[in-house]
């Protein structure tokens, strides 16, 4: 029991996914249909992703770029912003998860080196909310956007008409959010230099990265871009595999199980459909409230055409409430661990913020798109 409660602790998401594929399959038995369910290419395309990313983490790019830029002498307004853009632009490439993991621990190192601890809430929620909605621009910023624009076959200029104004807005109010408080110079220094382990290495990541780019973009096979990844990986960087997460890729599987079922089922095709005709974008950002955007997108994709309403409202959906966007859960979890966090006043600040931006980022996304 305490090894399930660990696992449960570990990865609630591919659980709850594997729970929801097994009672489908009680309404809709298994049979030959079931390999139809599952997106292929968007599976190769994010163990590509995940694997070349993984690499460049191992090779601490991500840090050394930070502590380039933050190394001196800096007021307590331009290192908030700094903090917060960090993940904001990192998102677009890395994803909104690894920007996260990458750069939240790093802003509490730095708030704490500077004396500025106090400040850790408020950065870490407007991080969160700008790794959700910085992601929101590149196919390869997040889950849904890689199987959204793999599922309606989105070209490069009708996605980016759709998440471009969005995350252009986002942009300003974060920087508006990060320089309203009160301003003073501080020092910022490193114990510890941070340096590229191998550039070799990460030349083989970087390349890898890329030909995941065209793939996504479809310039390249994606059956070609895993065979690529999965062989230079395996001769080069066995051991950054291990660190790809298989349960993501498990959980998509769920997911398209579950939702493939529930599309099987006519009274339930026909609900969704006809709510989703009604309001694409405000029913997926409804469901991503509840069980989060990733498996909103797999699962009410299939009952609506409408590839503009179900980008806006998975990415902006992302926002809310604390399971919305999974990412979310990674940046509360840092945060906990941190010596005298305040989990009570995080969820506070969290939650307002991220209802405020919510209702903006919808607004204008109903009126002007």
């Amino acid at each position: 029991m305490e090894r399930a409660k660990h696992f449960f602790k570990k990865e609630p998401v591919f659980v709850i996914a594997a729970i929801c594929a097994v009672v489908s399959m009680t309404l809709v038995p298994p049979s030959k249909e079931y390999l139809g369910y599952i997106d292929f290419r968007v599976l190769e395309l994010l163990f590509c992703l995940m694997s070349a990313v993984a690499g460049m983490q191992e090779e601490g790019v991500f840090l050394v770029l930070s502590q380039k830029i933050l190394t001196g002498r800096k007021s307590i307004r331009l290192l908030m912003l700094t903090l917060v853009m960090l993940p904001f632009f990192a998102s677009m490439l890395i994803t909104n998860d690894v920007s996260l993991i990458t750069f939240v621990p790093f802003a509490v190192l730095v708030l704490e080196l500077t004396g500025q601890s106090r400040l850790l809430p408020w950065v870490v929620t407007l991080q969160t909310i700008a790794a959700n909605i910085g992601s929101m621009l590149t196919p390869v910023g997040n889950p849904q956007n890689l199987y959204l624009s793999s599922y309606y076959g989105l070209a490069a200029g009708d996605f980016f008409a759709v998440t471009v104004p969005v995350v252009v807005l986002s942009f300003v109010l974060l920087a508006i959010c990060c320089v309203a408080g009160k301003n003073s110079s501080i020092e910022v220094h490193f114990e510890k230099k941070e340096t590229i382990h191998s550039k070799k290495r990460l030349g083989l990541f970087a390349a890898l990265f890329l030909v995941s780019l065209l793939s996504v973009f479809h310039l390249l096979s994606s059956h070609i871009a895993l065979l690529v990844t999965a062989v230079l990986m395996l001769i080069f960087a066995r051991k950054v595999l291990v660190k790809v997460d298989y349960w993501l890729l498990a959980t998509f599987v769920c997911f398209f199980i579950f939702a493939g079922n529930i599309g099987a089922i006519e009274s339930v095709k026909a609900f969704l459909s006809e709510a989703l005709s009604r309001n694409t974008m405000l029913y997926s950002v409804l469901a991503s409230q509840v069980i989060s955007n990733v498996p909103a997108a797999v699962l009410l994709a299939s009952f609506t055409e409408d590839a503009r309403g179900m980008l806006l409202g998975t990415n902006i959906g992302g926002l809310g409430t604390l399971v919305a966007s999974l990412a979310s859960l990674i940046s509360f979890k840092i945060y906990a661990r941190t010596p005298g966090a305040k989990t009570l006043r995080y969820l506070g600040i969290f939650t307002a913020a991220n209802v405020v931006m919510l209702v903006i980022l919808y607004a204008f996304a109903a009126v002007v798109l």
